[in-house]
């Protein structure tokens, strides 16, 4: 039971550093742009299926994570330059229905091409099969692999955003738009970079998940909501809020799951009182979260 109870904690693990790829761009996007993005899931979906095609002819998984980050990357900087920049300044209603209109038109778009049915992304070879871990755990170690890439993207855009020049410039641009605007620094470029960079992070989150799960039109919705749940529990804005809050958003969901039915089952005689608490534990987290610290765990006051 503990060995189970452990690999539950790494899976939650596993699904909370992918949680993080999507929500990091998507608070990035928010917090620098003050812009609600609801076809942030759109690009994760587009990044999944470019993987899936790459992968496929050419035979190389590696050939189809850079093909996802690409393609999202790209689709980003289009749809900031086509439809982002004038949704700038206008009230948030106006940017929710902009691009929830964008959801419908790459969901439709995307059926046109690679039709109704799911793709599948075969796990590569050389990561398939388990691991021994410490204490005699086997654990898959593509799921490994997948915290190991996590964790590093976490700690290269950490770096990026406190370390850099251009860190520093989003951080400014996040403060006061106006004033590096005066500075001459180029605001435009600034807000297609991070919202590129955004898209190419939910990209590659869709192309690993999308290695333990089918690819198929419209999974980047599920997603989207609950990037939406760690962002409000991390503090929008908060790289590190973003992991922290991926990471107990991941945990919470993994391990409620695993538990709650079992618990329910004992005190109930029915996993069904478990199964229903579980899918709202979550919420539940982030409803605590915003009642002793509404700006998040890692958010500034206002």
């Amino acid at each position: 039971m503990t060995l189970l109870f452990i690999e539950q904690i790494l899976n939650g693990v596993q699904l909370g550093v992918m949680l993080f790829l999507m929500a990091a761009g998507l608070t990035l996007v928010f917090g620098v742009m003050g812009l609600i993005n609801l076809a942030h899931g759109s690009l994760y979906m587009v990044g999944a299926f470019a993987a899936a095609a790459v992968a496929a002819s050419t035979g190389s998984f590696l050939l189809g994570v850079v093909a996802s980050i690409v393609a999202a990357a790209v689709a980003g900087v289009l749809i900031e330059m086509l439809v982002i920049r004038r949704l700038y300044g206008r009230d948030h209603l106006d940017q929710v229905l902009a691009t929830f209109a964008l959801i419908l038109i790459f969901s439709e778009g995307t059926r046109m091409v690679f039709g109704s049915f799911p793709l599948y992304l075969q796990i590569p070879p050389a990561l398939a099969g388990p691991i021994t871990l410490p204490g005699g755990i086997e654990y898959p170690l593509f799921r490994l692999t997948l915290i190991v890439i996590g964790l590093i993207v976490a700690f290269a855009l950490y770096l990026l955003i406190t370390k850099t020049r251009l860190g520093i410039q989003i951080q400014a641009g996040e403060e006061d738009r106006e004033m590096i605007s005066a500075l001459g620094i180029d605001i435009s470029k600034l807000y297609t970079f991070v919202f590129a960079l955004g898209a190419a992070l939910a990209g590659l989150s869709g192309a690993l998940v999308g290695t333990l799960q089918s690819v198929e039109v419209g999974m980047g919705e599920p997603v989207l909501i609950t990037a939406f749940v760690v962002i409000v529990i991390g503090g929008i804005g908060s790289i590190q809020g973003a992991l922290i809050g991926a990471i107990l958003v991941g945990l919470t969901q993994t391990l409620g799951a695993f538990l709650l039915p079992s618990l329910s089952i004992t005190l109930f005689g029915s996993p069904d009182t478990g199964q229903v608490l579980s899918s709202m534990l979550i919420y539940i987290l982030m409803a605590l979260v915003l009642l002793f610290r509404p700006q998040g765990l890692m958010g500034v006051k206002t």
